[in-house]
């Protein structure tokens, strides 16, 4: 990364580059433990409710995903709502438990609930349930989910329930890989596709989502208000800890190459000494790995390289037979072109991401503006735009 501006210099993430690598009865219907008994069959009508349970999760607390909805393909829309929602119940498990050991209980129940599902015995819980059928309709479609990735989230919560800092940019980038880039690879799973290719631009545009939505955190968790409040204001909620004490979320190194103490920022806020020179660096990272994820769509279109190796690709959940995508002209396996445009609608949280952080750059950094906190009503338009250009 370039050095440090001083804090009179106008920042811009347009001029970065990309570094080399960059109803409570609703409540009472369906019990939250999974020590509920299993269902042995789901009524049209159960699902019917708890499809539309975690919808309701989505419009409140998620709102960038559901308007996101319409760009999955019908047939992956009820695998899209139960892992948004999954996500949702997961990320808030930090804001609503008083302390971090009542919290991992909380995130092992997720464990237990997501392992019944999977295996076609959901508890009777919306999200299970909708897992459940999700993970059916994908079978029936010769794909599956990786049980692997969703334990590699729960895992990751867990892990970061009681604010431990981010020793540097790369254990960010590490955090985010494993949170927001890995439900992007369920939600690929979901089509189904199993894609290297379509794997790397959602690794990329995940650790966008992931840094920015960290960035999006810090007033909340500089400043925690009382316990079990969540905010339903978007696609970043959730990532609160279970620590009830101020904490800032900022990589080490950047908070040290920028002179931000934490004391000074828990007592002065945005006026903080160095605050915003460290938030527009971490932004700038977030906004490498867009700018990444747009360069390697439009060289998979004309037919090159993505132009660098995706560094995941030798993970196990990550290797797939040469005959796994046959949905090309007469069964034959799609091309690199081709399946990075019928996967294309995964990508669009890159759309959500940008707009936040280009209302980042217009308070100057800011990150306690009061303007960053509310979903940004052009989101329907842009989306719009960009699906119909297919550019994020």
């Amino acid at each position: 990364m370039n050095a440090f501006k001083p804090a009179t210099t106008t920042r811009s993430l347009a001029k970065q580059r990309p570094s080399a690598y960059v109803c409570k009865q609703c409540l009472r219907r369906y019990a939250t433990d999974v020590d509920q008994p299993a269902a042995a069959s789901t009524s049209a009508e159960e699902l019917a409710r708890a499809r539309q349970f975690c919808l309701d999760m989505l419009r409140k607390s998620d709102v960038p995903s559901s308007l996101l909805l319409p760009y999955i393909p019908a047939h992956a829309r009820d695998a899209y709502i139960a892992l948004r929602a999954f996500n949702i119940e997961v990320a808030r498990t930090a804001d609503t438990t008083s302390t971090p050991t009542i919290g991992a209980m909380r995130l092992q129940f997720q464990r237990d609930a997501v392992s019944k599902a999977l295996a076609g015995r959901p508890p009777k819980q919306p999200i299970a349930l909708l897992l459940a059928k999700a993970a059916g309709d994908i079978a029936d479609k010769n794909g599956r989910w990786s049980k692997s990735w969703f334990t590699r989230i729960v895992d990751t919560r867990e892990k970061y329930l009681s604010n431990p800092p981010y020793p540097n940019i790369s254990t960010l980038e590490s955090y985010a890989e494993n949170t927001y880039s890995t439900l992007l690879y369920l939600t690929l799973q979901s089509l189904p596709m199993a894609s290297v290719t379509a794997d790397h631009v959602a690794s990329h545009i995940g650790k966008a989502t992931g840094i920015t939505a960290v960035l999006r955190g810090l007033p909340l968790l500089a400043f925690p208000g009382p316990p079990n409040k969540h905010s339903n204001q978007g696609q970043f909620a959730g990532d609160v800890g279970a620590s009830r004490q101020g904490a800032v979320m900022l990589p080490l190194d950047i908070m040290a190459e920028a002179g931000v103490r934490e004391e000074d920022v828990l007592r002065n806020g945005t006026n903080a000494h160095g605050l915003r020179d460290a938030v527009f660096t971490v932004a700038t990272r977030a906004n490498d790995h867009l700018i990444t994820a747009r360069q390697m769509l439009t060289s998979i279109r004309k037919g090159e390289d993505a132009g660098h190796e995706f560094e995941h690709q030798d993970e196990e959940e990550h290797v797939y037979l040469p005959s796994s995508n046959k949905s090309g002209a007469g069964g034959r396996p799609e091309t690199q072109a081709q399946e990075v445009e019928r996967a294309f609608g995964v990508f669009m949280p890159a759309v959500a991401t940008q707009i936040w952080l280009e209302r980042l750059e217009r308070v100057d950094f800011d990150v306690f503006s009061p303007k960053l906190r509310v979903t940004d009503w052009r989101l329907p338009f842009r989306a719009f735009w960009a699906w119909n250009r297919r550019k994020l």
